[in-house]
């Protein structure tokens, strides 16, 4: 995916957040992604993460730390989506508290999550008492909107590290955020509908669609339960940009000889000998 970035013109994420991890080296330099879309490295490319992402704001800052130590200049390349979903520091609790209590009760039953907040914060977004980039336009309603959130989340998560969940610190953190979208300059905080119609109108422009996970971690066509929670496939380019299906002019299919997963769960192809579990 970066050696494809780098001669497109946009490079859009549609789903998930910071679970998939992946590195890229350019000019020398050693990244570690795991929300930024890869195309933030080459000066030529937008990016942005569409309505389908989820966001943590710490993991995006820590990520933007390694473009500033090494000089990228991303300023003006970075869009979010005002529909995409906000991870919250609770839904993180959350996570870890559900995959702690299903190993206390039966350790094969743990689904083997990153422990990120993904699941939650989709939950949340299905529940809809999430949290969205476009309630930070306004800090007070912002405000208001959290607390609800807070409130109704511990409700339908009524584990003792979510009730005991400081709110102080994020609301530090996503201050700054609300600073950053809405500061003189640099708006990060875009319609991305109306955004990728843009880009998809301009004959001049190629897009590339990033996604997270696979087809095995497809929350649909995946191994169930052991899965992601949003929709890895190339469906997920629909429903996590807002592009129309023609508008996927190719589709690239990546497939390991040996197909292995993250965390718990059946492995889709398996040898029962010494080499199978050396691999």
């Amino acid at each position: 995916m970066d050696i494809l970035a780098k001669d497109y013109n946009v490079c859009a994420r549609f789903n998930g957040g910071a679970n998939a991890g992946h590195t890229v080296v350019a000019d020398g330099n050693k990244y570690a992604f795991h929300l930024l879309p890869c195309g933030i490295l080459y000066p030529g490319c937008q990016n942005i993460l569409g309505n389908g992402v989820v966001v943590n704001i710490g993991s995006m800052f820590e990520e933007l730390a390694q473009l500033d130590k090494n000089g990228v200049d991303y300023k003006g390349r970075l869009k979010i989506s005002t529909r995409a979903h906000i991870v919250s520091q609770i839904q993180i609790e959350a996570d870890g508290a559900s995959e702690e209590a299903l190993k206390k009760q039966d350790e094969s039953k743990m689904i083997g999550t990153t422990k990120r907040g993904i699941g939650p914060t989709y939950a949340s977004k299905a529940l809809r008492i999430g949290l969205r980039g476009g309630d930070l336009a306004d800090w007070d309603s912002f405000l208001k909107k959290y607390d609800y959130f807070l409130e109704r989340f511990k409700w339908h998560f009524p584990s003792e590290a979510v009730q005991k969940f400081d709110k102080k610190a994020e609301l530090d953190q996503l201050r700054q955020l609300y600073e950053k979208f809405n500061g003189k300059g640099d708006k990060m905080l875009v319609d991305s509908i109306d955004y990728m119609s843009q880009m998809l109108r301009d004959p001049s422009k190629r897009i590339i669609a990033e996604g997270a996970n696979a087809a095995m971690l497809d929350m649909d066509f995946g191994t169930y339960p052991y899965v992601t929670s949003s929709s890895t496939t190339i469906g997920g380019v629909m429903t996590g940009l807002g592009v129309p299906p023609q508008a996927v002019e190719t589709t690239i299919g990546i497939v390991k000889a040996y197909t292995t997963r993250v965390g718990a769960g059946p492995f889709p192809t398996y040898l029962p000998c010494a080499i199978g579990d050396r691999i």
